[in-house]
């Protein structure tokens, strides 16, 4: 509904709902669209469902996406960032975030995609870990920089949040004495 409501028709957009995914990778199927906003927590068939078989259609991959969730840890769960082909919109979110993300799917969309390669869907799990196959060093070396570009992220977050330890402790601090 808000989404329709920011997409008025005065801004070109004609806007097909779902009522859950199911209904929703019908509508995917069936119309000719020209972006998909994918909610990650659907009934009836899940978010990352519908995306697993989004990914499964090379044509559908053409479609600019933009996935929307209040929790983006369920979705870096199932798909590692940086988000290359699709764009992540944070709930709750305004127009300006809107345009923003449709505008960042519709470049994504566009980038070129190595056909052979599937959807990151983990295919075997020991000890209670999923994998992941690396075909080759190249995807090795991929995942690698993800991992070193994850950690980097992970460790400007702790430095911000030490900070903002040190500015709590330190107001807690002058309002005891």
């Amino acid at each position: 509904m808000k989404v329709k409501e920011m997409l008025s028709p005065g801004n070109n957009f004609e806007v097909l709902e779902a009522k859950d995914g199911v209904e929703g990778l019908n509508l995917i199927l069936k119309e000719k669209l020209s972006l998909i906003m994918l909610d990650f927590i659907l009934p009836k068939l899940s978010g990352w469902e519908v995306f697993q078989k989004i990914q499964s259609h090379p044509e559908l991959r053409k479609i600019p996406l933009v996935i929307m969730s209040g929790r983006k840890e369920e979705v870096t769960e199932k798909i590692p960032e940086p988000f290359e082909y699709f764009d992540f919109l944070g709930k709750p979110f305004d127009k300006k975030q809107l345009m923003d993300a449709i505008r960042s799917a519709t470049i994504k969309a566009k980038q070129p995609r190595p056909d052979a390669v599937s959807p990151t869907v983990p295919t075997a799990a020991k000890n209670g870990v999923a994998t992941t196959p690396a075909t080759n060093d190249l995807d090795a070396a991929a995942e690698i920089k993800l991992l070193n570009e994850k950690i980097a992220k992970m460790q400007a977050e702790i430095e911000s949040l030490k900070k903002q330890l040190t500015q709590v402790v330190t107001f807690i601090k002058q309002k005891i004495k």
